[in-house]
């Protein structure tokens, strides 16, 4: 395989499994943040604002999955400086 193949196939795979991640992982995360930022105001006997429990936005998901791509790029960079039979075995 070439190298531009061999980075194709690896950032697949990673992607995939990043992408199933982050759809099972952040609503889990926001909905653990809600129960835990309800819990510690009730505590000390206050309502918290929503705006403290509504952080993420739209706006934060791009850099989010820049951050996931960036990432995804490291076994991808391995896998091209290795040979396509390692890194084929490792995948």
């Amino acid at each position: 395989m070439p190298p531009k193949q061999t980075i194709a196939m690896v950032l697949t795979s990673v992607s995939l499994t990043g992408l199933v991640a982050g759809l099972i992982g952040v609503p889990i995360g926001m909905a653990v943040e809600n129960v835990t930022l309800s819990r510690m105001g009730s505590a000390i006997g206050r309502n918290l604002p929503p705006s403290l429990s509504h952080v993420f936005t739209a706006g934060m998901l791009l850099p989010l999955l820049a951050g996931g791509i960036a990432i995804a790029l490291l076994p991808a960079g391995w896998a091209v400086r290795s040979r396509t039979a390692t890194a084929l075995r490792t995948e």
